[in-house]
């Protein structure tokens, strides 16, 4: 599958789909099962430093909700129109155990030809900071740092954190940056309306990448119990947060250059919308919630359909990354169509005889 070999900045990888980080990746035999998978590159689940970042997911719970926002069984014979809603929490291990984990794990990567990502959530900046030296101390080849998780708002207090100010993201790159010198891939928030700011500063502050962009934060009510649904304020994912993050990747792309290498995620379900990401300017994407809710076998299904499209189109994933994007107008660009919009509006009853319209 030559079509499908392609890079993110300095990281060459077989192919654009990242397994990202989930429950699923927390053990090791699911990160195996994602190597063996086929993945290009998978992400383990994330840890700091934080004890109430642990406990979170010991509270946290799943559910799949169906275009009724009624709750729907777990499992690949959910439909595709399914929404992921969850509370969640990162990884049980210490820190020492998740990196001894992750170093025996990025052995097998390389075994298959897969780059095993290591992945801190920003708590407290200068113990990141502490555990990214490790990282790389240990030999991992690529850290991501997520910046922009859904939760802070609901989690303990210096459990994770969302940043949403362009300054201090830059900031906090810069700081990341003098610490290691692998790749650093910088994941942000979707839950703003700056999010190329947002990644203008990262780069600006030495990221190789930006992720973007994380799961939104959402409030189900129940309306057969009237209770909130898994009792509180939720992530929510699905198949329908695919534009926003093809428009985030486009905006990014068109604000940045395509210098400036973009990984989408959210969204992502199949190989076809790992091209829909391609085509809006991602150089790779990351499937999760797919994966965690229909299993491994995503990975391949999608690895297939990716390159059957590649095939059809004549293209590979370097000559994919941004086609859309880069033919994408402004409104005053696009051709005049006068009434056109009379076609899709719904036919009114005609007045009654006698009645007065305004």
């Amino acid at each position: 599958m030559g079509r499908l070999r392609c890079s993110v900045g300095r990281v060459e990888l077989k192919n654009p789909l990242i397994a990202a980080a989930a429950e699923h990746m927390i053990d090791a035999s699911g990160v195996d099962a994602a190597i063996r998978a086929g993945a290009g590159a998978v992400v383990v689940k994330s840890t700091n430093e934080s004890e109430a970042a642990r406990d979170q997911l010991q509270r946290a719970e799943y559910v799949a909700l169906g275009s009724d926002w009624r709750p729907l069984p777990w499992g690949a014979a959910a439909p595709d129109d399914v929404t992921i809603a969850s509370r969640s929490g990162l990884t049980p291990q210490s820190f020492p155990a998740w990196l001894d984990q992750a170093v025996a794990l990025d052995r097998m990567a390389r075994a298959h030809d897969c780059v095993l990502v290591a992945s801190l959530i920003l708590a407290d900046l200068d113990q990141a900071v502490a555990m990214a030296r490790q990282v790389e101390q240990a030999g991992i080849r690529v850290l991501e740092f997520n910046i922009g998780t859904p939760y802070a708002s609901q989690a303990a207090k210096g459990a994770v954190t969302t940043e949403l100010s362009p300054e201090r993201v830059g900031a906090i790159v810069a700081r990341m940056r003098q610490a290691v010198s692998i790749p650093l891939w910088i994941k942000l928030t979707g839950q703003s309306e700056r999010v190329p700011d947002l990644a203008e500063a990262a780069f600006s502050g030495g990221a190789d990448s930006v992720v973007m962009a994380g799961r939104l934060l959402g409030f189900v009510p129940d309306v057969e119990t009237l209770e909130p649904m898994l009792g509180t304020s939720l992530a929510v994912g699905g198949f329908w947060n695919l534009p926003l993050t093809c428009q985030w990747l486009a905006l990014s792309r068109a604000r940045l250059g395509r210098q400036c290498p973009l990984i989408g995620i959210n969204g992502a379900c199949n190989g076809l919308d790992i091209a829909r990401m391609l085509l809006s300017g991602a150089s790779a994407a990351g499937l999760a919630s797919a994966i965690m809710l229909r299993g491994f076998g995503v990975i391949g299904d999608s690895l297939a359909e990716l390159d059957r499209w590649l095939e059809g189109k004549g293209l590979t994933v370097p000559n994919a990354v941004g086609i859309a994007a880069d033919r994408r107008k402004s409104f005053s660009q696009m051709p005049l169509r006068t009434n056109h919009w009379r076609q899709f509006i719904p036919a009114a009853s005609p007045p009654e005889p006698g009645s007065e319209t305004q």
